[in-house]
């Protein structure tokens, strides 16, 4: 699936048996777990942090073939939500992925027509909740989705036997209740590690090794469609509900974790028990084991609530803390009604003490539940000047001022990265223009040096989101997508919606044939395919069977001819879309390959050369132009060699890949013509140990000097 790297060993853990101990990652014990589980198809779009199990399952083929089990790779959210309606009709334990709020909102429409009417095989929707400073999407929950569609939602305390019993439970309650569930990990969950005792994969009971010999019988009332949706909506309420709030209580999905100080308690979602409890430990209330003083009910399942649970915590209890990340405060907003409407009169504390909105940060948590405690004035003696608070204030004092911001770049070498510099470069003669950016590795062009992107909204949306812009500005639009932006959603949103409207932007396709920001999993128009045979799905053809006329191919390293393709593309006279794609493979997928042949080139005792550039420390002027128009991590600055100068120069360090582009934008931007190439050869053909005999040669006379 993808070329990141290989997961040979993971694949090798999928097939443990009872009683075999897993090692790994937390996203790798939810794969494990699907298989335990008798799933009996897999499918979803690649995304932080949850990539890991698709691309395991992709990697997996035989494993998965011994099973039975169908994987497909989904060309976006929606189309793997549609794969859902397979357990509609049919006996089918399905499981799909993607990357949290922006994924379901993808497959929003499918979700909802899946949900209606319910299913009769167990679903589970693994959502990976890329949330907080450490996330790369727009910071919303899953839950507000889960709730308006009434499938229950998982949030698993985060420790790896608890997370399998979870996957292994969400298809039990699915079935139960004939409902979809989704189960919400965070970032740092999929990555904790951990172990589990292993069971044995099962077999699902029809497969693609025991296939049905007939479809299902039609029936009606197992369609999204009116009037049997109007039925389907109440039957949610008044059956589905009641039988997951009864599978949820029957079987102790929910935690109870006793304390001794009764009068208090804490609810909290499951993801944040780790913290917590860390919290409570650094305090005094808890030890290092997970034993709290104050009693805790951890929700594993955050929808539905099971209000009779609710109510026996909270009812002998006089105050209560509920710990609910994000806004708005769903679960708080229950509970108080749970609470208010059988008469129990216990004090909820919730967003008065935690923040309306973002993560619960440990010190987020240490704050709140200092400011807790005070308020309800309790026997127990807590510290004037708490451990959070002291270690926060050291940490200042040694730093001495703040540390300088660092965000996040392109990789060295990134083939995206000179398209910016010749639109910088063009900028100086054109001057500025509307910029749509996209979700991908070239959004990191919004940062320092470039500074470009006036709008981002949603994947694959960018000539979308030009649409309404266009109109009203005097020069041209530029709307910039990823070629996986493209397959995902941009061809028909984008694209086709302005051939539709005759509309008359500028469209780059960053062409680096693969899904890269996500871990370079293969896309239509990849080289080859995970089965490694040629895919022969040609952007380029695309877009011309569409009827795109103006349409360009441009090698991206190639910073000069880039600016004259963009200056033509802004000032022709001609009307209509026109397409610019910018081709150069992803830099991390191209070293990877290439360390692989020459490592076999030298095995083989055969030639390899590589490339590095340098800057000559006598022409640079320490301008340092070179740097602010292409950002790139391996220019950077070093002390002058001129003792007659204070000025630091730029130089070129040792994480070179040597793609050329600072002496290409050097170039052509006109800057010092200080960047020089040197060739690194190991395993010279005979023409080139000649010439580098000479060289050797010439320089010994040069360097003995006149009468030696």
């Amino acid at each position: 699936m993808g070329a990141e790297r290989s997961f040979a060993k993971e694949i090798e853990q999928l097939r443990l048996s009872t009683g075999e101990i897993f090692r790994g990652e937390g996203i790798l014990a939810v794969t494990k777990a699907l298989l335990q589980s008798g799933v009996a198809y897999v499918g979803g779009y690649q995304g932080a942090p949850v990539s890991h199990l698709l691309d395991v399952m992709v990697d997996g083929e035989e494993l998965m073939s011994e099973l039975g089990i169908h994987v497909e790779t989904c060309t976006n959210e929606a189309a793997a939500a549609a794969m859902l309606g397979a357990s509609i009709n049919y006996p089918l334990r399905g499981a799909v992925t993607w990357k949290s709020i922006v994924g379901t909102n993808v497959a929003a429409d499918g979700l909802s027509n899946l949900s209606s009417p319910g299913v009769m095989g167990g679903v589970l929707i693994i959502s990976g909740e890329d949330y907080g400073e450490g996330a790369s999407v727009i910071q919303e929950r899953t839950h507000a989705m889960a709730m308006k569609s009434s499938m229950w939602l998982l949030d698993p305390r985060p420790e790896l036997t608890n997370i399998v019993k979870m996957v292994e439970h969400g298809f039990a309650l699915s079935e139960a209740s004939n409902t979809p569930v989704i189960m919400g990990l965070r970032v740092r969950t999929c990555h904790m590690q951990g172990e589990f005792v292993s069971a044995n994969n099962v077999k699902p009971a029809v497969s693609i090794k025991n296939k049905m010999a007939e479809p299902a019988k039609f029936n009606y009332d197992h369609l999204a469609h009116p009037p049997v949706t109007f039925a389907q909506e109440k039957i949610k309420i008044s059956e589905r509900l009641p039988a997951a709030q009864k599978y949820i209580t029957t079987n102790n999905l929910n935690e109870v974790i006793e304390g001794d100080i009764s009068n208090l308690g804490i609810i909290m979602q499951g993801g944040l028990y780790n913290t917590l409890i860390r919290r409570l430990s650094a305090m005094g209330l808890a030890d290092a084991f997970g034993k709290s003083r104050i009693p805790l009910l951890v929700l594993n399942v955050v929808h539905p609530l099971a209000p009779e649970q609710i109510n026996n915590f909270c009812r002998s209890k006089e105050h209560v803390l509920v710990l609910e990340e994000g806004a708005p405060e769903f679960i708080e907003y229950q509970i108080n009604s749970i609470l208010r409407e059988r008469g129990t009169k216990t004090r909820l504390a919730g967003k008065s003490v935690m923040p309306n909105a973002g993560e619960y940060t440990a010190e987020n948590i240490s704050d709140g539940l200092y400011q807790f405690l005070l308020d309800c004035k309790i026997d127990i003696e807590l510290p004037l000047n708490p451990v959070h608070v002291r270690a926060r204030e050291d940490g200042l004092a040694a730093l001495g001022a703040p540390l300088p911001p660092r965000p996040p770049q392109m990789c060295t070498g990134c083939p995206e990265r000179p398209v910016f510099s010749a639109l910088k470069i063009l900028e100086r003669e054109v001057g500025k223009v509307h910029i749509a950016a996209d979700i991908g590795c070239h959004a990191l062009a919004t940062f320092e040096p470039f500074s470009m992107g006036n709008s981002i909204l949603g994947y694959g949306m960018s000539l979308a989101s030009a649409a309404a812009v266009a109109p009203f500005q005097e020069k041209r639009s530029i709307s910039i997508m990823g070629d996986g932006g493209f397959w995902h959603n941009g061809l028909a949103t984008g694209v086709i919606g302005n051939l539709l409207n005759q509309g008359d932007a500028i469209l780059i396709i960053m062409q680096n044939g693969y899904t890269s920001a996500t871990g370079q999993q293969f896309i239509p128009n990849s080289a080859a395919g995970w089965h490694g045979d040629p895919l022969k799905i040609s952007i380029e053809k695309t877009l011309k069977a569409l009827g795109v006329d103006w349409l360009k191919v441009q090698r991206t390293y190639d910073v000069a001819d880039m600016i004259n393709v963009l200056r033509d593309a802004l000032t022709t006279k001609q009307k209509g879309l026109k397409v610019i794609i910018a081709d150069g493979e992803c830099q991390l997928a191209r070293q990877r390959r290439l360390r692989g042949e020459d490592a076999k080139k030298l095995v083989a005792g055969k030639r390899v050369a590589k490339i590095r550039f340098g800057i000559d420390p006598a022409i640079c002027t320490g301008d340092h132009a070179c740097i602010r128009l292409s950002g790139c991590p391996s220019l950077t600055l070093m002390p002058n060699p001129d003792p007659l100068s204070v000025h630091p120069i730029s130089t070129v360090i040792d994480s070179c890949v040597g793609c050329g582009l600072c002496g290409e934008a050097a170039m052509a931007a006109g800057l010092c013509p200080s960047f020089y190439s040197v060739e690194r050869i190991t395993n010279p053909n005979p023409v080139e140990t000649a010439i580098n005999n000479v060289r050797h040669f010439v320089k010994n006379i040069i360097s003995r000097g006149p009468g030696e």
